[in-house]
């Protein structure tokens, strides 16, 4: 199976292009060589903070596309393509109601910084995995910033603790997505990494038929709907599957290096 026409590609992190680790395949910056010899974009487009991207392809953070904080931002060569921001009255009204679920922990995600006021040690030790930049505040509704996401953790799991009362508040107005088993992610009612990818395509001249994307939870459904190549990892939530034309290999068997090799590069 050729995919020649590929043109631009798009992976999400966790539990997609990182193993169970959390680790990503050494091969990757090979894998990504050859792409960039045969003019193919490859970006990265994760809920994980811009600064914690660069961190993680710190050889080739020059040259990579970044779709940042689950397409609100957009980085490439340290300048912005695209962002899609949350007004501060919003914030307000969500980090209010975000305080009111028991065990919940919040993140407030700006352009500069990602925020906290938790000091809870297993809170900050899974926000930091995220999110490279991060202050600790005692008042979030006091920070200053432009704001592109409201991250919520809990570690009783996120689609049954969380997910209904902020969407029952905020889903008729603001995009309410449950990005991982243990966060979920309030952003504006535009935003998604397919919103993000849309742009791409229209200001970089690459079509649908012409992008690649990979994921495996409910914050990747957009992007594999803009994707004709649209990939759902073989550890996808069951839910997300059915929003994919074709299926790759599970993330700790490196499955999308493994698609992209057999079917981009035509490494057999």
């Amino acid at each position: 199976m050729s995919q020649n026409n590929v043109k631009f590609i798009a992976a999400d992190m966790d539990g997609t292009l990182l193993n169970e680790m959390g680790a990503l395949d050494p091969e990757f910056f090979n894998v990504y060589q050859q792409l960039s010899e045969k003019g193919i974009i490859f970006a990265a487009a994760s809920g994980r903070q811009y600064y914690s991207l660069m961190q993680t392809f710190s050889p080739i953070k020059n040259d990579m596309m970044f779709i940042a904080e689950n397409g609100t931002l957009v980085m490439h060569q340290e300048k912005e393509l695209y962002s899609c921001t949350i007004g501060k009255s919003s914030i307000v009204d969500i980090i209010t109601q975000a305080r009111s679920i028991d065990n919940a922990h919040i993140v407030l995600c700006g352009k500069k910084s990602a925020y906290v006021e938790t000091q809870a040690p297993n809170a900050i030790e899974e926000i930091q995995k995220y999110y490279h930049r991060c202050e600790y505040v005692e008042d979030l509704l006091n920070v200053e910033d432009d704001f592109i996401k409201v991250a919520i953790c809990h570690f009783d799991g996120s689609e049954a603790h969380v997910y209904p009362s902020i969407n029952e508040k905020f889903g008729h107005d603001h995009k309410v997505v449950v990005s991982a088993k243990i966060w979920l992610d309030v952003m504006n009612a535009k935003a998604s990494k397919g919103a993000a990818i849309e742009h791409l395509q229209k200001t970089l001249g690459f079509g649908f038929n012409e992008t690649m994307s990979f994921g495996d939870y409910f914050n990747d459904v957009e992007m594999l709907e803009t994707s004709y190549y649209s990939y759902a990892m073989e550890n996808a939530h069951e839910g997300v599957k059915k929003y994919a034309r074709f299926s790759a290999p599970c993330n700790r068997d490196s499955g999308v290096l493994t698609v992209i090799k057999q079917s981009v590069l035509d490494c057999n």
